[in-house]
């Protein structure tokens, strides 16, 4: 007799390869509509590389990240993280409370208008109490997302560079800019940049920044004080986290224009989010740099890019401070116009 489940219907319970389906986030459902937005946690793309003076393609790294997330997607029940016998992410995946809210109107060769896109559509997500989290792009992305918000918060950047580059010749929202402007946002209370090694590095930017009063972490220093360099923040203060994919070593991210050596291993980056994401109410984050056109075959700079994502948004939802919050984000979405 013929087999019943082979009648030709889709089954609920479909095998969902990688391979298979429309490739948002975590196989999220795909919410366009902000004014009716419900979810707390809302993944944005931002796909330019305008900002890029050397080597253009970091554009393609929302695609590339979102197609190597489908492959963390299992059951549909969040992840199971073996080394500590636990699943993360379960309410967030099995209640729909994470969407992909698809990408920010770029308008190429429009920078300007294209920035003030990505702060428009940054705050609709803040309006409706979700947490961005946002893919590069390239790092200038990362300045517009972060003039969105408007309580105060501090800001923590891991990247091989300072991106702190003087507004001369006309050029000032290229990736080498992004925290200079940040830095003077009245909201941001503090910038911490971690993982700083890179011998391009001007000398007059590291003695800009910080003379601006922000503090500085190299590599050597990171080293030193790993985990424990969290510990400069107060406790449970609202965080903004930038991550430059350069931040870790070279050789694990060939699908990056500007990778470094004597960089982080995944393992140093993994555990200091973590310690971010205990000690602090993280209120958004973004992952940029990664560029699929120059990375390997197997795309590992998108996978790894998607891998850490996943872990420190993983953990970022495990918080009891997340947790008490979710019937506050629903009362802030149910009194949200529209």
């Amino acid at each position: 007799m013929p087999d019943a489940s082979h009648d030709g219907r889709a089954s609920a319970d479909r095998m969902n390869y990688p391979f298979v389906g429309i490739p948002s986030f975590l196989r999220a459902a795909i919410s366009t509509d902000l004014e009716r937005l419900d979810a707390d946690v809302a993944v944005m793309g931002v796909p330019t590389d305008e900002g890029s003076p050397f080597m253009p393609g970091s554009r393609f790294g929302p695609r590339g990240i979102r197609e190597q997330s489908l492959r963390f997607y299992g059951d549909g029940r969040g992840y199971y993280d073996p080394q500590v016998r636990r699943r993360f992410l379960e309410h967030e995946m099995t209640h729909g409370r994470l969407v992909d809210v698809g990408d920010a109107d770029v308008l190429p060769t429009n920078v300007v208008d294209t920035l003030h896109n990505v702060t428009a559509m940054t705050r609709q997500l803040l309006d409706r109490g979700a947490l961005p989290v946002v893919l590069g792009g390239d790092h200038a992305i990362s300045f517009p997302v972060v003039r969105a918000y408007g309580e105060p918060l501090h800001v923590v950047h891991f990247d091989a560079h300072l991106d702190y580059a003087p507004f001369i010749h006309g050029l000032e929202f290229t990736n080498g800019h992004a925290f200079r402007h940040i830095a003077h946002l009245d909201h941001v209370q503090s910038l911490t940049q971690v993982g700083i090694r890179s011998l391009r590095t001007r000398e007059q930017q590291h003695a800009d920044t910080l003379g601006d009063g922000n503090r500085v972490v190299t590599m050597e220093e990171f080293r030193d004080l790993r985990t424990r360099l969290v510990e400069a923040l107060p406790t449970d203060a609202r965080c903004y986290v930038s991550l430059d994919i350069d931040v870790l070593d070279l050789s694990l991210v060939p699908g990056c224009v500007s990778a470094e050596p004597n960089g982080m291993s995944y393992a140093e980056l993994r555990d200091t989010l973590f310690a971010l994401a205990e000690h602090t109410e993280i209120v958004g984050f973004d992952l940029v740099e990664v560029n699929p056109q120059l990375d390997v075959g197997t795309g590992i700079t998108s996978y790894l890019a998607a891998h850490t994502i996943l872990e420190f948004l993983g953990r970022i939802c495990d918080q009891p401070r997340w947790i008490a919050r979710r019937d506050e984000r629903e009362a802030l979405r149910r009194a949200a116009p529209g």
